[in-house]
C-alpha cells in the first residue's frame, strides 16, 4: 500500500479595503498607531470582548496589512505566536505592531498583556520580525509598551 501526501497551497486571501481617515505614510508614534488600531476595531470588531489585532508593516513602517489575530473574552485574550507570525510570514512584513482593547475600558496592561509581549518579541527575535509595540485601548484612552519604555 503507498502512502498518500496531501498537497497544498497557502495564501493570503485579501477581505476588504481598509480607508484611513488621514494619510499615514508611515507609522512612526504610537498615537498614530491606536488612532488606526481604535478605527480598525470601531469597524471591523465586536469591542464588548478582547480583540488582539496586529498590524504589518514594510521596511518603510508603512502598513501592508491589518488583521485580527484572536477574539477572546470579556477579559482575556489568549494568542500564541504562530497565529500572529503566519500572518506576518503572508504579509511578508519588516515588523509588526499588536493591539488589543480591554472592554472595561482601563487599558493598564496585565501581567499576561507583558508575558505576551515578551513571548512575541522572543518569536519575533527568531524570525526577524520585530514587534515594534503593543498598545492596548482603553475607552478614552491607550497605553503603548514602547511609549512607556515596558519593551
Amino acid at each position: 500500500m503507498k502512502n498518500k501526501i496531501s498537497v497544498y497551497r497557502v495564501k493570503l486571501e485579501k477581505l476588504t479595503t481598509y480607508h484611513l481617515d488621514y494619510d499615514a505614510h508611515s507609522i512612526t508614534k504610537p498615537d498614530v498607531a491606536a488612532d488606526i488600531f481604535r478605527n480598525y476595531m470601531d469597524n471591523f470588531c465586536s469591542t464588548d470582548r478582547e480583540n488582539f489585532v496586529v498590524m504589518f508593516l514594510n521596511t518603510k513602517m508603512r502598513i501592508v496589512g491589518i488583521s485580527t489575530a484572536h477574539v477572546g473574552s470579556l477579559d482575556a485574550s489568549i494568542v500564541h505566536p504562530r497565529e500572529i507570525y503566519t500572518e506576518a510570514l503572508l504579509h511578508k512584513a519588516a515588523s509588526i505592531i499588536v493591539c488589543h482593547n480591554h472592554p472595561s475600558g482601563d487599558p493598564t496592561p496585565s501581567r499576561e498583556d507583558f508575558s505576551m509581549t515578551t513571548i512575541l518579541q522572543e518569536a519575533g527575535d527568531l524570525l526577524q520580525i520585530p514587534v515594534l509595540d503593543h498598545i492596548i485601548l482603553g475607552e478614552e484612552r491607550f497605553y503603548s509598551m514602547k511609549k512607556n519604555q515596558d519593551m
